[in-house]
C-alpha cells in the first residue's frame, strides 16, 4: 500500500496513534488510518506477549558500525586562537532499520526494502567530522550541518570563504576556511553526514539507499519530471538530464510539454521531435535543436526502481546519536567524539533548513531511546517547507518558486511550531510533536521567503487572519532586504534577472543568533524575541497592498507567489483554489522593509533592497531566490533629473562621517539586544568609514 510521504500527528486525525497521510495523492485517511491500526494494533501485541514471555528481545535501529581514517591536520595546521588547530576525520557509518518499529514507520516505502538476515532494513553514510585537535580545549558544542545536495554551505556562508563550493567540500588550505572562522573560534566540533543521495565527486557527502521493490518485482510508476533552462540549469542545453531512470524509451508511451512561464499554457512536443538520450537524459530533435532558456519544459514517463529515500532522515538521527552517546559499534570501533558532546546543534540553509524542520515533524529528534538527537536547530531561508525526500520516486533537491518547481510537495500544513488550525484540509497541529525531544528552534528568513515561500504562515494562522503567539520552544526572525543566498559574496549582477541583484549579507545576524542559541540551551537564557512582520501592526500585508514609491530602473513585482493546498505532483491542476493568506513586509518610503532585525547597512541604507527580483523576458515571473538592489542618487540634482523620488546621499547624510555615526549608533543597539556580535560591529562601523560615493 502506497502513501503519501506527509504525516503528522494532529487533533484532525483519526485518533489511533500513529502517523496519518494527508490526502495529496488522494487517500481516504481514515481507509489507511483503520489499515494501520490493524497492523500495528496485531503486531503490537504479538510482540509485547512473545517480549513479557521472553521469547523475543527489542528490535534495534542503529548504526551497527563505522570506520573512520585516521585523524589528519586541517587546513595546513593553521591555529583558531585559543582552541588551536582542528583535524579532519572521514568515514562511513553503516546503519540498519526495523521496519516494525513506530520510529521508523513513518518512512514511506520502508516496508518494501529488502532485509538482512536478521530482519533489518541497511544504508550506509559519508561522515566528515571537524574536531579541536586538542579536545581538551573544545566547548563540547556539536554544531550539525545537514548537506546541502551533498555540499557545505557553512564555510561559504557562515565563515565569508571565497574558495569555492568544491574547495570548501573538502578544504586543504588555510585560506579555504574563510574570513570569519566563526564556529573554530569557539571551540565547536562541526558534523556532516549524508541524507540524500547525491552524484559522486567534488567532495560532496551522500548516502547508500535500498531500492524499493513490490513483493520483490521491480516498481514501475508514471512520474512528472520539470526540466528547468537557463535558471537553475545550463542555458546552452541539447540533452536534459532526467531526474529518474526510465523504465523504456518509447517517446510515444511518454510525453514532453513546454510551458512560456509558470502560468503560460502547456504545449506538447510531438513524440518524432524528442527522443531517449539514455535512461536518465532526453535530446530534442532534430540533434542540435537546443532547450529555450527560461521555458519550462515537462516530461511524463514510466519511471523505475525508486530508492526509499525517507532513510535519510533515519540516518542523520542515529548517527547523531552515535556521536553522541554511544563509545563503540558492534565491532569495537571507537566514536571519535566519545564523551565529550555536551550540546548538539542542528544548523541548516535552504533544502538543508527544509530538511530540519521536516526532520522535527517526522519525529525524528528521538532515538531509539527516547533520547534527544538536537538540543537545538537553527533553520535558514527555509521559509515554512519541508523536503521531497519521503515518498517513492521523490527528488528532494526540488525548490518551489513561482517560476520553477512549484507543483512539487514542499509546503503542507502545518507551517508553524505554534499550533494552529487549517480550515482548507481541516487539521489542527504544529511541527512540535508534544514531546520532551523537542529541540529549541530558530527560523531565521530573509525577504525572498516571504515573497516566495510563504514564510509569514510561520507566525500567522493559514488563512492570514491573525498573528500567533511564539511557542516556547521557538522564535522567529526576519534578516530584512535580503536575498535567498545573500552572504558577503554575494554578486550585484543582474545574471538572469531584470534588475541588479541584491548583494546584502544575512550572516552577521546569522552568527549573533547561533550564539544565542548556543545559550539556549546550554544555560536556558531565551534568545531575543522574535522579530517578524505582524498583522496587528501593519508590517504584513497581502499583495494587493503592498505599495512601492517611484524608483528609476524599478520592474514592478507580478506578485509574491502564492502557497496552495498540496496536490498531486504527477498530475497537478493548472491553478488552485485552495490558497493560504501568505503576506509579505511592507516598506518605507524609499522602498526598503520596515521590519524584522534591520541590520546596520539596512538601517542606514545607500539604495533599496528588495527580496524578490523580475526574469529579463519573462516579467510576469519571479526571478528564482534573487532580489534587486538599486543605490541613491549622490545628489539632489542627480536624482531630481533621474525622476527619483528617494533622497540622494548629500540629502540624507550629508557627509562621510555623518553616516558613519550613524552606522555605529544601529550597530551598537544590535549588539545591546544579542542581534549582532561585537566582533561584526566593528566591521560595519570600519567599512562605513571607508565607504565610496560621498
Amino acid at each position: 500500500m502506497a502513501i503519501s510521504g506527509h504525516l503528522r500527528r494532529t487533533s484532525g486525525s483519526c485518533g489511533c496513534g500513529v502517523f496519518v497521510p494527508g490526502k495529496m495523492l488522494g487517500f481516504d485517511v481514515n481507509h489507511v488510518c483503520g489499515h494501520l491500526r490493524t497492523m500495528v494494533g496485531r503486531a503490537g501485541v504479538h510482540i509485547l506477549l512473545l517480549a513479557l514471555a521472553g521469547g523475543v528481545s527489542a528490535a534495534r535501529s542503529e548504526v551497527v558500525e563505522v570506520r573512520f581514517g585516521a585523524p589528519e591536520p586541517y587546513a595546513e595546521g593553521r591555529s583558531f586562537g585559543a582552541i588551536g588547530p582542528y583535524v579532519s576525520i572521514k568515514g562511513i557509518a553503516k546503519g540498519e532499520l526495523d521496519p516494525t518499529d513506530d520510529r521508523n514507520k513513518v518512512i514511506v516505502g520502508l516496508e518494501k526494502a529488502p532485509l538482512n538476515a536478521r530482519g533489518m532494513v541497511e544504508y550506509e553514510t559519508d561522515i566528515h567530522i571537524l574536531r579541536p585537535a586538542d579536545m581538551s580545549k573544545g566547548s563540547g558544542r556539536l554544531l550539525y550541518e545537514a548537506p546541502n545536495r551533498g555540499n557545505k554551505v557553512l564555510m561559504l556562508r557562515l565563515h565569508n570563504s571565497r574558495a569555492g563550493q568544491a574547495k570548501v567540500n573538502d578544504a586543504k588550505t588555510a585560506a579555504d576556511v574563510g574570513e570569519v572562522p566563526f564556529a573554530f573560534e569557539r571551540g565547536y566540533t562541526l558534523v556532516w553526514s549524508g541524507w540524500d543521495e547525491v552524484s559522486a565527486g567534488n567532495g560532496r557527502l551522500s548516502i547508500r539507499l535500498p531500492v524499493a521493490t513490490e513483493n520483490g518485482k521491480e516498481i514501475v510508476r508514471r512520474v512528472r519530471d520539470e526540466i528547468q533552462i537557463g535558471t537553475r540549469g545550463a542555458a546552452d542545453m541539447q540533452v536534459a538530464r532526467l531526474a529518474y531512470t526510465a523504465a523504456h524509451a518509447d517517446t510515444k508511451a511518454a510525453k514532453l510539454v513546454y510551458r512560456d512561464g509558470a502560468n503560460g499554457a502547456r504545449v506538447e512536443i510531438p513524440s518524432d521531435k524528442w527522443r531517449f538520450e539514455s535512461d536518465r537524459s532526453i535530446r530534442l530533435l532534430p540533434e542540435g535543436t537546443k532547450f529555450k532558456p527560461l521555458r519550462i519544459y515537462e516530461a511524463w514517463y514510466d519511471a523505475k526502481n525508486p530508492k526509499v529515500t525517507g532513510i535519510g532522515f533515519a540516518a542523520t538521527r542515529d548517527v547523531m546519536s552515535f556521536l553522541r552517546y554511544v563509545e563503540k559499534d558492534t565491532n569495537g570501533n571507537v566514536n571519535p567524539l566519545a564523551g565529550t558532546v555536551r550540546y548538539a546543534m542542528g544548523f541548516g540553509v535552504s533544502l538543508s533548513g527544509r530538511y530540519l524542520r521536516h526532520h522535527v515533524e517526522l519525529g525524528m529528534n528521538a532515538d531509539e531511546k527516547d533520547r534527544r538527537v538536537f538540543d537545538g536547530v537553527l533553520a535558514h531561508t527555509g521559509g515554512i517547507g519541508k523536503v521531497f525526500a519521503n515518498e517513492l520516486f521523490s527528488h528532494a533537491g526540488r525548490t518551489a518558486t513561482q517560476h520553477e518547481d512549484r507543483q512539487y510537495p514542499e509546503n503542507w500544513f502545518p507551517f508553524a511550531f505554534a499550533t494552529s488550525s487549517d480550515a482548507m484540509t481541516g487539521k489542527t497541529g504544529s511541527l512540535f510533536l508534544g514531546a520532551d525531544s523537542n529541540p529549541l528552534v530558530i527560523s531565521t528568513n530573509t525577504s525572498t521567503e516571504y515573497w516566495q515561500k510563504g514564510a509569514s504562515l510561520l507566525t500567522t494562522d493559514p488563512a492570514g487572519t491573525r498573528d500567533l503567539d511564539d511557542h516556547s520552544k521557538a522564535r522567529t526572525y526576519f534578516i530584512t532586504g535580503t536575498q535567498h543566498v545573500g552572504n558577503f559574496n554575494t554578486p550585484s549582477s543582474p545574471g538572469s534577472c531584470a534588475m541588479p541583484r541584491n548583494p546584502h549579507d544575512a550572516y552577521p545576524a546569522i552568527r549573533a543568533l547561533l550564539v544565542a542559541l548556543d545559550e539556549w540551551i546550554s544555560t536556558g537564557k531565551a534568545p531575543p524575541p522574535s522579530r517578524v512582520p505582524r498583522i496587528a501592526d501593519g508590517t504584513a500585508v497581502p499583495f494587493e497592498q503592498f505599495r512601492l514609491p517611484k524608483i528609476p530602473g524599478l520592474v514592478a513585482p507580478p506578485g509574491d507567489n502564492k502557497i496552495s493546498v498540496a496536490a498531486d505532483w504527477v498530475d497537478p491542476p493548472q491553478t488552485s483554489e485552495a490558497i493560504y493568506g501568505s503576506r509579505l513586509p511592507t516598506v518605507d518610503a524609499d522602498g526598503n522593509e520596515t521590519s524584522g532585525i534591520r541590520l546596520p547597512d539596512q538601517a542606514v541604507p545607500l539604495g533599496t533592497f528588495t527580496g524578490w527580483n523580475v526574469y529579463k523576458g519573462v516579467e510576469a515571473d519571479l526571478c528564482d531566490r534573487d532580489g534587486a538592489y538599486l543605490p541613491f542618487a549622490k545628489t539632489k540634482a542627480e536624482r531630481e533629473a533621474n525622476g527619483d523620488t528617494r533622497l540622494s546621499l548629500e540629502e540624507r547624510y550629508g557627509s562621510k562621517g555623518a553616516y558613519a555615526a550613524r552606522i555605529k549608533a544601529v550597530a551598537d543597539e544590535l549588539v545591546a539586544n544579542r542581534l549582532l556580535l561585537p566582533s561584526d560591529a566593528e566591521v560595519y562601523v570600519k567599512t562605513a568609514i571607508e565607504a565610496k560615493g560621498f
